[in-house]
């Protein structure tokens, strides 16, 4: 029996619409969920894990990171140790000797006080900027990775700026003659921008203007943080994502994913050496990236506490650095950073991530 035009017609639109339904089934199942990772109950459950992550990698490095923050401002009483064999045992050596175990990790409540908020808005704000930038598997490029951490790591860091500062005061304070204070060294802070604006102290206007220097004190070197932040922060979530596809490829997946398979979904955990290393590697490419602005700013967040007083940008404090020490003196105390960076984001890449299966999420 002949088909009428109008049949074959029906049946050609039939045809199209079951493969343009096959081929919106295959694009939807290249989609991320991205509507999950946007509700509350994920951006709650993924900020704990960030904060908790961010705590227990501080909590292992906290020597290792007073020893380095003294390095890096050229405390007078440990440049001697600065550069020399063995220094940076000798410097924590010394500090216990002088203030016990306790001494090692002065300032370190500070830092749980920052480590919290801020690793935990790093990583909810960058699994949020990366679920708007890489939304399917085919925009997993370098570019969208590396601005979804940088973009990530200066959020963080805006709204929890000040107990950084607080933190690398209390941790370049070497007096012996009494305690370092949290209290005292926010009273310093703020004291530092009154005195600056003394000038216009017979005047209600001379104390609006002492108060706001004495806030904006609390930012002090705040601009080569952020410009240190778009590197580190980028460049560490770049390689950790990188090498977890070089670990999900068919070659190593049998030893580096927990189920052996080679998959591009990020919900199946890496092995903990695997994670391990992964986050261990990205610690240490983001740290050589970002590390001269590091000291920059270092230097700039103590300014108020040494003689010269004058670290007031970031060109006259690189200028400061250059003329005392030179290009090595960008680079004083990264090998004191490798050994504090890699183990810590190694560990803070680890936990989150078991956090994350542990949360559900």
């Amino acid at each position: 029996m002949p088909i009428s035009d109008t049949k074959v017609k029906a049946l050609l639109e039939s045809t199209n619409g079951d493969d343009a339904g096959h081929h919106e089934g295959l694009r939807v199942a290249k989609t991320y969920d991205v509507g999950r990772t946007h509700s509350s109950e994920y951006i709650l459950r993924s900020g704990f894990a960030g904060g908790v992550a961010g705590c227990a990698a501080k909590s292992i490095i906290a020597p290792l990171d007073r020893v380095k923050i003294l390095f890096q401002t050229s405390s007078p009483e440990f440049a001697k140790y600065a550069g020399a064999r063995m220094g940076v045992w000798r410097a924590a050596h010394e500090i216990y000797s002088q203030r016990g175990l306790l001494g090692l990790f002065q300032g370190h409540s500070a830092t749980l006080l920052r480590i919290f908020p801020y690793a935990a808005i790093k990583f909810v704000v960058y699994e949020q900027i990366r679920s708007v930038l890489i939304s399917r598997p085919e925009q997993e490029t370098n570019v969208r990775r590396v601005v979804s951490g940088s973009l990530a790591g200066v959020t963080s860091v805006f709204f929890t700026y000040p107990l950084e500062l607080i933190r690398v005061r209390l941790a370049y304070e070497t007096r012996t003659d009494q305690r370092a204070s949290f209290v005292r060294t926010c009273k310093q802070i703020l004291a530092e921008g009154r005195a600056a604006s003394s000038a216009t102290s017979g005047s209600v206007e001379g104390s609006w203007v002492r108060n706001l220097r004495g806030l904006h004190n609390f930012y002090r070197g705040f601009s080569p943080t952020v410009l240190g932040m778009l590197p580190y922060a980028g460049v560490s979530f770049w390689t950790h994502d990188t090498i977890h596809d070089i670990f999900r490829s068919k070659l190593l997946a049998p030893y580096a994913v927990s189920d052996g398979t080679a998959s591009s979904d990020r919900h199946v955990p890496l092995t903990v050496w695997a994670q391990l290393t992964a986050g261990g590697l990205a610690g240490m490419v983001s740290q050589t990236a970002s590390y001269p602005l590091e000291v920059v700013r270092r230097r700039m967040q103590v300014g108020g506490t040494m003689k010269e007083k004058k670290f007031a940008s970031i060109w006259s404090t690189a200028r400061v650095i250059w003329l005392e020490h030179g290009f090595r003196g960008f680079f004083v105390g990264l090998t004191i950073g490798y050994i504090k960076v890699i183990p810590m984001v190694s560990c803070s890449f680890f936990v989150y991530e078991r956090m994350k299966i542990l949360l559900g999420i």
